[in-house]
């Protein structure tokens, strides 16, 4: 069977199984308070005025407004809103935010529609599973040469998303969104790796909308001839779509609980693990990483907070004098000139070991005693539990006690999160009057 039957089916016939549907919620829950939290930032702000100006039919709501807009312009609003902070969920099977690119084109249908909380539940989960597989069929290299799989990746997982709430030929949509995805690593460190997130959600969208009216595309669009795999550098890996519909990788999703890339997470956590250490103390630190990672997130002298987000040396420095990398306000252009910081970061060397898991970093940290060491891994298991209970402070850290508990009540609700009532939450209307 083609990739792209073999995605329709498990979009049209996919039973999540309840650890998954769980794990959706906690991604919901992430993903709102992320898109709520960055509201307010430039690249969100300039996003959702721009469809305010074009206004439309009022379809679906946006994050920051009580206007409502056609679900294609809330899908990109609400998309680059969420994905404004980098704060949002990762998948290292391929290198992607799966819910800043699905959960938006998810919750602009399922409003559009009227969909209830399960429809609008599955639709999201089907999406970003199949966001993740897509992305492990384009492979490394896709990755490497310099598109973003949020946007690349995504936009498959949202038109597919879509097409399951709008009853659409998925194939038909897949096609579509084929020649529409897009997205590119180069806008890191700017308003245009969040816009990438939009521009998923709001492609998958129209494909989905297009597909639904019959539009006719050509159903290879992803794996044929001059589609979108080999145009992109995609390796077509075989066995990407094994065990699709029985075994969930979004399940190992990583939720972040550090206000910068996820590639520098492990690093932190090392770092971390060796504290406290006098930074005054400290002549020389070394950071070990996978070298795929030197692309992403190694500005070595960022001038900006959001290039901030994507520099080892000087997040290392943050760590090691204490600052907090889970508040949002220690990534300011502040700290990237702040004599103390940058002193200590220039003492941060940057080495690769292909021989690490790309979801773990060594540090080494020498001092005028001696020298200490630490490793960490992020795909250590981490138990519902303190998960939940992370993802839960990190949402009254981002939001306040009372928006995060009506945003937990919202989420955990029995069938699954309502789109109105989180679209009401989402909008600054208070969902629980």
């Amino acid at each position: 069977m083609r990739l792209s039957s073999r995605l329709a089916t498990f979009a049209a016939q996919a039973r999540p199984p309840e650890a998954a549907r769980t794990m959706m919620r906690l991604s919901v829950l992430d993903w709102a308070a992320c898109a709520m939290a960055g509201a307010q930032e430039p690249v969100a702000r300039i996003t959702r005025d721009m469809v305010l100006e074009e206004g439309g039919a009022p379809q679906a709501g946006l994050v920051g407004s009580v206007t409502r807009v056609p679900a294609r312009a809330a899908a990109l609003a609400n998309g680059a809103a969420s994905h404004a902070l980098d704060y949002d969920d990762t998948h290292f099977a391929h290198i992607g935010h799966p819910s800043v690119a699905i959960v938006p084109a998810a919750l602009a249908l399922a409003q559009k529609t009227g969909a209830g909380g399960t429809d609008f539940l599955d639709a999201a989960l089907v999406g970003v599973e199949a966001s993740i597989r897509v992305g492990v069929w384009l492979g490394r290299e896709h990755y490497q040469v310099g598109f973003h799989q949020t946007g690349t990746a995504g936009a498959f997982g949202s038109a597919l998303a879509g097409a399951r709430l709008l009853g659409a030929d998925a194939e038909q949509a897949v096609g579509l969104v084929s020649t529409r995805a897009s997205g590119l690593k180069s806008q890191f460190g700017t308003m245009g790796k969040p816009f990438n997130a939009g521009i998923a959600a709001a492609n998958g969208v129209e494909a989905a909308l297009m597909a639904a009216r019959g539009f006719v595309s050509n159903p290879d669009g992803l794996e044929g001839a001059q589609g979108f795999g080999e145009t992109h550098a995609g390796t077509a890996d075989v066995g990407a779509l094994d065990g699709l519909g029985e075994r969930w990788l979004f399940e190992t999703v990583s939720h972040k609980f550090h206000a910068c890339c996820h590639g520098t997470h492990a690093m932190i956590e090392a770092l971390s693990s060796l504290m406290p250490l006098d930074p005054a103390a400290v002549t020389k630190v070394s950071v070990i990483t996978h070298p795929r990672w030197l692309k992403v997130c190694n500005q070595p002298a960022p001038v900006t907070g959001l290039g901030a987000k994507f520099s080892y040396r000087l997040i290392a420095a943050m760590v090691l004098s204490g600052r907090d990398t889970a508040a949002l306000a220690t990534f300011s252009d502040a700290a990237c000139v702040d004599p103390a910081l940058v002193a200590l970061r220039d003492k941060v060397t940057v080495k690769t070991d292909g021989a690490l898991p790309e979801t773990a970093a060594r540090v080494i940290v020498e001092t005028d005693t001696g020298a200490v060491e630490a490793a960490h891994d992020l795909d250590a298991p981490l138990p519902l539990e303190t998960r939940t209970d992370k993802l839960k402070a990190k949402a009254r850290s981002l939001l306040g006690d009372v928006r995060a508990a009506q945003l937990w009540d919202i989420v955990s609700a029995p069938g699954g999160p309502d789109p109105a009532a989180l679209g009401a939450l989402l909008s600054g209307h208070d969902a629980m009057s």
